[in-house]
């Protein structure tokens, strides 16, 4: 068992090249024994964004604050508090903070790949 407190977790800018004004804390991942997935928090300050991108991995999305856009191939969704994204492997997207607070969300992905490097 391990347990973080968010709050005191460390945060990292997020350097992917297209990536404005976000931040990372790995909360749970292989490092602290989790075998099968890393938990996640993106921090996005207001007018910040993920890069608009895609991955052969799903992931799984939940908003606790903020408000935002969701931008895929198939257009704009807004989205905030509580609401749980699923994104499938090779769908193109991107998160934006719309609003005048950050958008933070919880991200799960499956260990491999999508942590490789970080």
């Amino acid at each position: 068992m391990y347990i973080v407190n968010a709050q005191e977790a460390g945060r990292s800018a997020v350097t992917t090249e297209g990536a404005v004004d976000t931040q990372i804390q790995w909360l749970l991942d292989a490092s602290r024994g989790a075998p099968n997935f890393a938990l996640r928090r993106f921090i996005i300050a207001p007018g910040g964004h993920t890069p608009r991108h895609t991955h052969n991995w799903e992931h799984e999305v939940y908003v606790l604050r903020g408000q935002g856009l969701l931008i895929t191939k198939r257009g704009e969704i807004a989205i905030g508090p509580d609401q749980a994204i699923l994104i499938l492997p090779n769908e193109e997207h991107q998160f934006c903070c719309t609003g005048s607070e950050s958008l933070e969300m919880l991200c799960v992905v499956p260990n491999g790949p999508a942590t490789v490097g970080h």
